[in-house]
């Protein structure tokens, strides 16, 4: 494995471990700040929607897993597919359990660290909870 791919499975797991305790500044470092999130049923979204609703869910508590199928790095540019199982539980409501997978651009900034500049994300709610496909 490469030190640029290792920097980009650590980068995941650095989000996700993140994600997970609601460290929503170092979310937004491991990010480019032209950074472009899709997501079923919004239009695209930058940095400052991504940074208001991690504001907006404070009191969620997430959890789950990954499983990064494919890194390829391509100069300063990489993308990695990833599926993601996830349980979103708000502070007054039932776990919600998203699974799906991701396709997300990543670029190598001039200080050599790689961050997120684009992501497509087709997590959607599941009726039952699946294994990793």
């Amino acid at each position: 494995m490469s030190d640029d791919e290792q920097a980009i499975r650590t980068l995941v797991e650095t989000w996700f471990s993140a994600s997970k305790s609601g460290d929503t500044a170092t979310i937004l470092d491991l990010m480019t700040d032209d950074v472009i999130f899709m997501v079923s049923g919004q239009k695209p979204f930058g940095k400052a929607a991504f940074a208001a609703t991690m504001k907006s869910m404070k009191q969620v508590r997430m959890d789950g897993a990954y499983h990064i199928q494919e890194v390829n790095v391509l100069g300063e540019w990489a993308y990695l597919r990833n599926y993601i199982r996830l349980e979103v539980t708000p502070a007054d409501g039932a776990t919600v359990h998203r699974s799906g997978y991701t396709l997300t651009i990543l670029r190598k900034d001039s200080d050599g660290r790689w961050r997120l500049a684009r992501d497509a994300n087709l997590l959607s709610r599941e009726e039952a909870y699946s294994t990793f496909a």
